[in-house]
């Protein structure tokens, strides 16, 4: 927000810069960004009169000006300018200047005769050109002829002001307003302010009740809608003064209703509309929810289409505006206007700013809306509108407000101690002191029976609510710097990362070395991403917890699987042709004890991946096989290796995303601590995706209770192993994992480890079998084993092969 330093001081007088004034507001709570002074540049610019105007001896276009800038000094400029003439009174920039466009005058010469200074234009004034009129924009300014000699011509152009740009916090909302700024500055300078007294003269016979009706439909969203009907309208140019005041808090003139309207919004704080009477069918406004389909047609000539969430103010027959941001295009007020409802309301602020950032639409009016105003103070608006309407004698206005206001906002009172507020800021202020501080501030402060106060808060401050609201207002006006330092006491500790953290770090970084990527994602969802991940519809992945106010409509919902983000994530990477994708995500997902969410929901670390496209980077040497399942599986198998969790067995399993016959269950025991597969095709239709990806999931708890604690070490053994080869048949359902448990189980004391080398299916092996050969590996840590001792074992592994899998030795 930006206000005019004029405009303050049209409501209290203080002595202090605009620089430091601007330093007090800031100290004390209330930023301001910039200060911006209109007459930089002009400091050396005054009024000067054309006594006299001769041609350039040998210049057919430059004309000798004889000036007089007062003091009954006489300087002779030459000018190029076309447009002057003798006697006109005109800007004169002197021997030193520095304009504001860059210019810098200094003495000169002209074609051989000197030249004292130079003759200004408006737009080397930095005026602005759009109040101008052709002949005022083109050529040198002419000032009106009654104008004052060898005055600065800042004060002569209004150019004299200063403009403080406020930063203000979202918290502050009584302080995007003139008058709240004004009753900052009470405090902080010790003036007294001098508020306008707010009377009107209700000179029509007309009541307004008789003329419009008002309604509230959306209670939950206005609490108050208040509308006055002026008459006898006459649409004009509002005064000069109004003009410049608006001007200085950068909103442009557009006629004396609108300009009205939008100086008690910037005054009072207070965002109003204007409607054409004669506009509003069935003369009935009311306050509701848009439905869904609605147009939306407002003052920008944009037509939105109503997702219906937006409040909207509607006539009998369609919205006449978007409620708290802009009004409709078909109420506007125009030239043709003669009877105007104003309209001053109170909506709820997390509802506009919902509606406005959807509509891409934001507006002086829905900026305070958005951070909440005062309730009590739309029938004063009005009053204020209609008193500065019919002081320019624009308007009759007619009997009474029309005022709906179901549920009046309760006084807010707030109970505390001298000793609370001075345990909480290190001070040794006196109750007196906080009490005279909280009185300028407009709080009623009384002593209770207990010996304690009670402050009744005033009805703009709708930040404060709490006792801790009350230190920080006497603080800030007693003054930070004015609170001695303390050393805070505590014990100190030192800082580290949880077990856990490290191990997540240790996850991280084992993918990364692996080729993978980690994504970074928010923690929602939505219930159409859960539909193409085909989740059952009993499974407890669809009991997420909706969102009260979520950050865009697209994400209304907590998320309760990793899946979704990593999927969401690879689509948007396919939609930019990115097809090779190795990335991986460490994050909580949340699930509910009970919906509605009456306590914590439980928060759980989860662990995804995904692979697609090519197994190696493009090149002149490398070939363009895709990635599969066995990639997959082997940076799971990596990844447990890295954190020392050992003797898994794998199995085939099921998981609602990914594919049937092409899943993984990594296991310890029955406890499943990985799954890894094929994305289920299904859900790569749903997605769009017409290549092979694969995927992982796990959780992070219980890898970090796989993971081994203690590690014992021993040496390299000394002597050598002897390998065997099996080669047998089994049926073609018996899963290798089985074969070499049963391996392992009889292998006897020598044996060392198994590994399977080769699977086939085809000629010389019957139909439903398969052929499977195993290394197999005997090894002793004190001797070098003979032929016979691995042969026992050998023949003990084939004995129970054959025995369990009715296995045979293949030829």
């Amino acid at each position: 927000m930006q206000v005019s330093i004029k405009w303050l001081n049209d409501y209290i007088n203080f002595n202090e810069t605009a620089e430091e004034l601007a330093d007090k507001y800031t100290m004390a709570g209330v930023p301001v960004e910039n200060v911006i002074r209109a007459d930089a540049g002009l400091d050396k610019v005054v009024t000067g009169k054309i006594e006299q105007i001769e041609p350039h001896p040998d210049s057919d276009h430059l004309q000798i000006c004889q000036m007089n800038v007062g003091a009954g000094e006489c300087i002779q400029i030459i000018t190029g300018a076309q447009n002057v003439r003798e006697g006109q009174i005109v800007p004169v920039a002197m021997i030193g200047a520095h304009l504001p466009n860059g210019l810098h005058i200094k003495k000169g010469k002209l074609r051989g005769l000197p030249s004292n200074g130079m003759l200004c234009s408006a737009e080397e004034l930095h005026m602005d050109l759009t109040k101008l009129t052709d002949e005022q924009k083109n050529g040198i300014y002419i000032l009106p002829p009654d104008t004052p000699v060898g005055v600065p011509a800042k004060d002569v152009l209004g150019l004299d002001d200063v403009v403080l740009e406020f930063e203000l916090t979202a918290n502050r909302g009584d302080c995007f307003s003139v008058l709240g700024l004004v009753r900052e500055a009470a405090v902080l300078t010790g003036n007294v302010p001098h508020y306008p007294d707010i009377q009107v003269r209700e000179d029509d016979e007309a009541a307004a009740a008789d003329l419009i009706k008002v309604d509230i439909e959306a209670t939950e969203l206005c609490n108050r809608f208040s509308a006055r009907v002026i008459r006898n309208v006459k649409i004009g140019p509002s005064p000069e003064w109004m003009q410049q005041r608006l001007e200085g808090a950068g909103i442009r003139s557009i006629n004396n209703v609108v300009d009205v309207t939008n100086f008690v919004m910037i005054e009072l704080g207070q965002p109003m509309h204007a409607y054409d009477y004669d506009e509003i069918k069935g003369h009935h406004l009311t306050a509701r929810v848009a439905e869904a389909g609605e147009n939306l047609h407002t003052l920008d000539d944009s037509s939105r289409v109503a997702k219906g969430t937006e409040l909207v103010i509607a006539d009998e027959e369609k919205p006449a505006g978007l409620a708290g941001i802009m009004g409709g295009l078909e109420t506007e007020v125009t030239e043709k206007t003669t009877t105007v409802v104003l309209e001053a309301a109170s909506f709820n602020g997390p509802n506009i700013r919902r509606t406005s950032r959807a509509c891409g639409l934001h507006s002086e009016a829905s900026g305070r809306f958005e951070r909440g105003v005062d309730v009590s103070n739309t029938p004063r608006a009005l009053d204020r509108a209609c008193q500065l309407l019919q002081d320019m004698g624009a308007c009759t206005v007619t009997k009474g407000v029309v005022d709906v206001y179901p549920a009046p906002k309760p006084q807010v009172r707030i109970d505390f101690t001298v000793d609370e507020i001075n345990r909480r800021l290190g001070t040794q202020l006196p109750g007196s002191k906080m009490i005279d501080i909280l009185e300028r501030l407009g709080f009623g402060v009384r002593e209770t029976a207990s010996g304690a106060y009670q402050a009744v808060v005033p009805s703009w401050r709708n930040d404060c609510t709490y006792m801790e609201d009350l230190s920080e207002e006497i603080s800030r006006i007693y003054g930070f710097d004015n609170i001695p330092s303390t050393t805070p006491f505590g014990r100190m500790m030192q800082g580290r990362q949880s077990p856990r953290r490290n191990f997540i770090d240790r996850i991280k970084h084992v993918l990364a070395g692996l080729g993978m990527t980690e994504e970074l994602s928010f923690s929602f969802t939505n219930t159409d991403m859960l539909d193409k991940m085909c989740v059952p519809s009993d499974s407890k992945l669809r009991r997420a917890i909706p969102i009260m106010n979520p950050l865009t409509d697209e994400y209304p919902l907590v998320r309760t699987s990793l899946l979704t983000s990593i999927m969401e994530n690879a689509v948007r990477n396919f939609s930019r042709k990115n097809t090779d994708i190795r990335i991986f995500d460490v994050a909580p997902v949340f699930y509910p004890k009970a919906l509605p969410v009456t306590e914590q929901p439980d928060e759980v670390i989860r662990l995804a991946g995904l692979i697609t496209g090519r197994r190696h980077p493009v090149g002149w040497n490398q070939s363009n096989e895709m990635v599969d399942f066995y990639d997959m599986k082997g940076i799971v198998e990596e990844l447990f290796r890295a954190l020392s969790i050992s003797g898994c067995t794998v199995e085939a399993g099921e998981h609602f995303a990914m594919h049937p016959g092409k899943t993984a269950l990594f296991k310890k025991g029955r406890e499943v601590i990985a799954t890894v597969g094929e994305l289920h095709p299904a859900v790569a239709a749903n997605f769009g995706i017409k290549q092979k990806v694969y995927l992982f999931e796990m959780d992070v708890e219980t890898l970090m209770k796989y993971t081994a604690k203690n590690f014992h070490y021993k040496s390299l053994p000394k002597y050598p192993a002897i390998a065997r080869d099996l080669a047998i048949v089994v049926n073609e359902d018996a899963a290798a994992s089985d074969i070499e448990a049963v391996i392992a189980r009889n292998g006897g004391a020598y044996f060392k480890g198994v590994t399977l080398f080769d699977v086939y299916t085809g000629e010389h092996v019957a139909a439903g079998k398969k052929s499977l050969a195993f290394n197999l590996q005997f090894q002793s840590s004190d001797k070098t084993l003979t032929d016979e001792e691995a042969d026992a074992g050998f023949q003990s592994i084939l004995e129970a092969v054959k025995t369990q899998f009715r296995a045979e030795l293949r030829a």
